[in-house]
């Protein structure tokens, strides 16, 4: 506008993000017994794996649906995250993922390997006996060989936990329990940050603050036993 080149600015026509003042959501979490129990009430679901890998692993919502069989090693019990599944409009698109961070392999403990495998299979048998092609290899696909759309993901997810009778959390707050029971269970918090993808340790901690009173009251009863001896 200031050249002269273009004769209106289109950015008029926007609407400028809505500022809230004095608000922030609160983190919701469940505890490890919690989430024990709504995996035990889900497991006959068509969901249960999808759940299963966004809860045990701490991925995005876009991150699970979007990782291919490529990207998965079960003989070496890794997966990498490099793309996702994104909502566009009414259809899906794949993209890069959030950040350069954000490219990781996170390492799969055994039960999570030995369910891929099943899942694996039982792909391979609905595809053979429906004949349809699956050029991408996605791991999780529509019955047409398609992504999984995320809208619908978390809209399935909101019906799973309200019959659940559990506290109600949003999809993305499994990646926040994940990281809150690895932070409790004193896995290091370098390696936590390295799996959710963060970009430093710091940013870590600074987003999962509420953990910390119990991680100082933990290394308080260390430092005493290691000089003291236990109680």
């Amino acid at each position: 506008m200031r050249k002269g080149t273009v004769t209106r600015n289109v950015a008029d026509l926007s609407d400028p993000p809505k500022v809230r003042f004095g608000e922030s959501r609160e983190m919701t979490i469940w505890s490890a017994d919690e989430l024990r129990q709504f995996l035990a009430g889900i497991e006959d679901s068509e969901w249960y794996v999808k759940i299963y890998l966004a809860a045990n692993t701490g991925r995005r919502r876009g991150e699970v649906l979007g990782v291919p069989w490529r990207n998965v090693d079960l003989d070496a019990a890794r997966l990498v995250v490099d793309q996702q599944i994104l909502s566009v409009e009414y259809g899906t698109s794949v993209a890069d993922v959030k950040s350069t961070n954000s490219r990781r392999t996170i390492d799969l403990d055994p039960r999570t390997v030995a369910m891929l495998r099943a899942w694996r299979r039982q792909q391979l048998e609905q595809r053979l006996s429906t004949a349809r092609r699956d050029e991408d290899g996605f791991v999780f696909t529509r019955p047409d060989g398609e992504p999984t759309h995320p809208d619908f993901f978390s809209q399935s997810w909101k019906r799973l936990v309200r019959e659940s009778g559990l506290r109600r959390i949003r999809l993305h707050d499994l990646r926040h329990t994940h990281a809150s029971i690895l932070l409790k269970a004193n896995v290091p918090v370098e390696v936590v940050s390295e799996c959710l993808g963060h970009s430093s340790p710091a940013f870590t901690m600074t987003v999962y603050q509420h953990v910390r009173p119990g991680m100082q009251a933990d290394a308080a009863a260390s430092s005493s036993e290691a000089v003291f001896g236990a109680p």
